[in-house]
């Protein structure tokens, strides 16, 4: 099962079927969208931010990063100027939510999902601890 990614930039070259090489490239994509991320939050003061990698255990993303901001109008301007830094390197649209209230963004950028929140909102949903924990994938008993 394939997933959707979001649109990016176009590349050199569309041969995806080499021996591996594409795959490498996908991981250095992935790892330079994550270092995009984590060093624009930082930039912009998000607070309490947390990567959690998802690579080979959930097929939703690769990796998923929660951050806080101090207020509606903080994590706002977080998920602005986040939008405008993706879209500046050419990882194209990727889909939001939640922009209008800015008690909870969602980002997914295909790869990586973002979650912004009021610190209050945040403690109330706990996605960290759902997404952290090392238990084993379980298949629907039928």
């Amino acid at each position: 099962m394939q997933r959707e990614t979001a649109p990016r930039a176009p590349e050199a070259s569309n041969d995806v079927h080499s021996d591996g090489d594409a795959s490498q490239d996908d991981q250095g994509r992935v790892t330079a969208l994550e270092d995009l991320i984590l060093a624009k939050l930082d930039d912009d003061k998000a607070q309490d931010i947390v990567f959690i990698d998802l690579k080979g255990k959930s097929a939703v993303a690769d990796g998923l990063i929660v951050a806080s901001g101090r207020s509606h109008r903080h994590v706002g301007a977080m998920a602005d100027h986040l939008l405008r830094a993706l879209k500046d390197e050419g990882y194209g649209r990727v889909r939001v939510e939640g922009l209008p209230h800015c008690d909870w963004v969602l980002i997914d950028t295909g790869d990586v999902i973002v979650h912004l929140f009021r610190p209050e909102v945040r403690s109330f949903y706990n996605i960290e601890k759902i997404w952290s924990v090392d238990s084993p994938h379980r298949t629907a008993a039928m």
